[in-house]
């Protein structure tokens, strides 16, 4: 059967959150849609309730569940998805969180208006810790962009200007396959790595500022360091890892005008990991070495495209110089910044 868009929801012991997933999914007011649930073999009872779902209800003849052969994580979940995806459109939600009704119509009908090859929607977040909730809005101001190199250019012009989140996107599935575009094969950070690179494989672009995706944060969430008050030093080594790979990327586009912009970013992403790793010394165990830390800031071997004149120059150079100093001097730099 031919759909206009698959709703991806990798699963993975949601059974406590599926329900509210499923109900917003299935109640969209588009259409066309392929219900692809990645079945991630996880212990408790949520495959069953996504298969009474499909008994059940009038969309259930669309509901398709997907079985990985053993628990692969959530970046070979995603990659599977992008496998076995049947629509034009692929949308990615996680089995915790939620849309709403028109998310999907919403961001179709602006791909189809522009003829988009991806559409991001604005959300809210439900931060819950401690069981206090706080509502966190990220509005995008509606955007356009049409021509190449445009929405890389804004995309890399401030660290804050596009989140590093895979759902809450509408993206033709195209542009993954004639790209060969992959998720690492992780169980955290895996949208961040692939969040990075996706604006250079972008020409027309939609920002909405309708609220289509509803984002929980609980307690505990590997998302959040600063609530918690343990973290396994290789929990963070994780992060550091995938943000060298970012870096090593960074090399295919360092021709392109947006280059010192997106290594800018790149490097940000490092640096508030260093500050991440002083601010919470003492938490982290077993603590990272003065040299391990200005190690975070090592840049790569290509650099010099970094330091075209433009409004980065400055910052990168500071940057730069981060990973080059003692380790000592370094590190005192980056308190300096906490």
């Amino acid at each position: 059967m031919n759909y206009e868009v698959t709703i991806g929801i990798p699963v993975y012991n949601a059974e406590k959150y599926i329900r509210r997933a499923m109900d917003s999914a299935l109640a969209q007011t588009f259409a066309s849609i392929d219900y692809l649930i990645l079945d991630d073999c996880g212990t408790d009872s949520s495959i069953a309730i996504v298969k009474e779902y499909q008994q059940t209800t009038p969309r259930g003849k669309d509901i398709r569940i997907v079985s990985q052969p053993y628990n692969k994580g959530i970046g070979e979940a995603r990659n599977r998805i992008l496998d076995e995806a049947l629509g034009k459109y692929l949308f990615f939600m996680d089995a915790d969180d939620a849309i709403a009704p028109n998310a999907i119509e919403l961001l179709c009908d602006a791909s189809q208006k522009y003829d988009a090859e991806i559409v991001y929607g604005s959300h809210e977040r439900f931060e819950t810790f401690g069981g206090k909730i706080n509502h966190v809005y990220r509005k995008y101001a509606p955007m356009v962009f049409l021509k190449d190199n445009d929405f890389a250019q804004w995309a890399y012009q401030d660290y804050n200007n596009l989140e590093a989140m895979t759902c809450n996107m509408l993206i033709k599935v195209d542009v993954y396959r004639k790209n060969n575009l992959r998720y690492l094969p992780i169980n955290y950070l895996e949208d961040m790595v692939f969040s990075m690179d996706l604006p250079a494989y972008i020409t027309r672009a939609v920002l909405l500022d309708d609220i289509t995706y509803f984002y929980y944060c609980k307690d505990g969430s590997a998302s959040k360091y600063e609530k918690r008050t343990h973290i396994e030093k290789k929990e963070v080594q994780c992060t550091i890892d995938a943000m060298s790979i970012l870096k090593n990327n960074s090399a295919y586009w360092k021709d392109k005008p947006f280059f010192p912009k997106r290594m800018c970013k790149v490097m940000m992403t490092c640096f508030f990991m260093a500050m991440h790793i002083v601010k919470k010394e003492g938490v982290i165990n077993p603590p990272f070495t003065k040299k391990e830390i200005r190690n975070v800031m090592r840049m790569p071997s290509f650099i010099v495209e970094m330091f075209k004149p433009g409004p980065c120059l400055l910052k990168n150079l500071y940057l730069c110089l981060l990973g080059i100093l003692p380790s000592s001097l370094s590190v005192w730099l980056i308190k300096k910044k906490v």
